[in-house]
């Protein structure tokens, strides 16, 4: 359910704004997209697993506020993100 060290990294370097960046928007989305994605199958599984929905839903939110600003401040960027990471149908 949660990420290694080296899944977390591989993400960090494929979406990170410049060389020291760890904790940009585009990057927090991106971190909580995967978290997501394995949340959401571990549920698949394991349908009673109520605690776990609730991390599900407050993980979302926060995405969602994260989106909103990166869409507040430059929607470009917003719309590429979100077709980087296939959200937002």
């Amino acid at each position: 359910m949660s990420l290694t060290q080296e899944q977390k990294q591989q993400i960090v370097s494929d979406y990170q704004i410049h060389e020291t960046d760890t904790g940009s928007a585009d990057l927090q989305v991106a971190v909580l997209t995967e978290r997501i994605n394995r949340l959401s199958n571990h549920l698949k599984a394991n349908k009673k697993d109520y605690s776990s929905q609730r991390g599900l839903m407050k993980m979302i939110g926060q995405r969602k506020r994260l989106l909103g600003y990166i869409n507040k401040q430059d929607q470009g960027r917003y719309k590429a993100l979100i077709t980087r990471l296939s959200i937002r149908g």
